[in-house]
């Protein structure tokens, strides 16, 4: 039988130690904001500025229209080059991604209703960034051509099938969008797991556990009493590191902020449940850090979905993945955030990170037991 009043004491020791130790504070409050700002403004999969060689062997209006449709894009960054013998030295260089080469005899085949070849030539050694750039060159050259039929009568064959597309959810592809609720859910992982791996480590190094152990405080008490604290704690900067995403990266947030915060909890209490039990394990507090940045981070960061997505990772890596909370917080900040879907979507997420929490907790006291012991 738990006794709330012994697990409050705890809980207001707990809270004494964590007052006087700024270290953790510092960790607690400065680190998840610290963070969130630099991976928001380091991690972008928008590409930019995208360093392009024109090179223009028509010469005639027709082709420099092609070529200002690019610059009005916003998105290229246009050089002239003298003629296609600079291209390969350009890119082997790195000096430019893209090279667009306008044959001679464009704007004649244009004319006479015959296809007119443009070649784009793209630094390939980033796949992610060619395959981003190479959308874009075929997305204006689409909406140039339609502009064509208008303004040179050079209308092309008009499909049968006429495709209408739209985004939903992040209607600009604005990477920032994807990247910083996810942010949320690996940063708490990580920070969750750190902030208790010191808890029970402090009290072996401080010589303070056969205190404590002398105590008529129960296993379960000890655990709670230390975990509230850094729940309360973990839900703060859920709510810091939310606002200033939304306020200062302009974020959208279309869900619920209470769903946010009880599902929130269920993940903070098992990340807070992780590191109490590697604290108690290692009874080190430096060896408890490093251990749970181990844990937590790589796993957290490569395979919650985050980074990469699931799908395409090999089968076993995906099975790997089931045993990742992050994967299932960083659905629920997705949703939460863009979607504004709530428990009747996210409720196997929910389900899961309840079980998750229950094992924390059941790991936490299981290894305290025996130092007890």
């Amino acid at each position: 039988m738990i006794n709330t009043r012994r697990l409050l004491a705890v809980a207001r020791k707990e809270l004494i130690q964590l007052r006087r130790d700024r270290r953790s504070l510092t960790l607690a409050f400065l680190l998840p904001v610290a963070l969130l700002v630099i991976f928001a403004y380091a991690i972008s999969w928008d590409v930019r500025e995208v360093r392009t060689l024109v090179v223009d062997d028509d010469g005639t209006a027709r082709s420099r229209a092609l070529v200002e449709a690019f610059a009005a894009s916003g998105y290229f960054t246009l050089e002239q080059g003298a003629d296609a013998r600079d291209v390969v030295p350009r890119i082997d260089r790195g000096e430019v991604q893209l090279a667009l080469v306008i044959p001679a005899g464009f704007a004649a085949d244009l004319g006479a209703g015959r296809p007119a070849q443009l070649q784009a030539i793209v630094d390939g050694s980033d796949a992610n960034s060619a395959t981003i750039i190479l959308s874009y060159v075929q997305a204006i050259v689409g909406a140039h051509t339609a502009r064509l039929g208008a303004t040179f009568g050079a209308a092309p064959p008009v499909p049968r099938i006429q495709l209408a597309s739209r985004v939903w959810y992040n209607e600009e592809l604005v990477s920032r969008n994807m990247i910083i609720p996810g942010l949320v859910a690996v940063i708490m992982m990580i920070i969750a797991a750190m902030l208790t791996s010191l808890t029970i480590a402090r009290e072996w190094e401080r010589g303070t556990m056969e205190q404590l152990a002398a105590t008529p405080v129960g296993r379960v008490e000890v655990v709670l009493g230390k975990l509230l604290p850094y729940l309360a704690i973990g839900l703060i900067d859920v709510a810091v590191t939310s606002a200033l995403g939304v306020f200062l990266f302009d974020v959208p947030f279309r869900g619920s902020v209470v769903q946010l915060m009880v599902l929130s909890a269920l993940f903070l209490t098992g990340a807070l449940g992780l590191g109490m039990f590697i604290s108690a394990a290692t009874k080190s507090q430096l060896l408890a850090t490093q251990l749970a940045m181990v844990v937590t981070f790589l796993p957290a960061f490569l395979l919650s979905g985050f980074m990469y997505a699931i799908e395409v990772m090999p089968p076993p890596l995906q099975g790997v993945t089931l045993l990742v909370p992050a994967r299932y917080f960083v659905v629920v900040t997705r949703g939460i955030f863009l979607k504004g879907i709530g428990a009747e979507v996210l409720y196997v997420q929910a389900l899961l990170m309840l079980g998750f929490a229950a094992i924390g907790l059941a790991l936490a006291t299981r290894a305290f037991r025996k130092e007890l012991g």
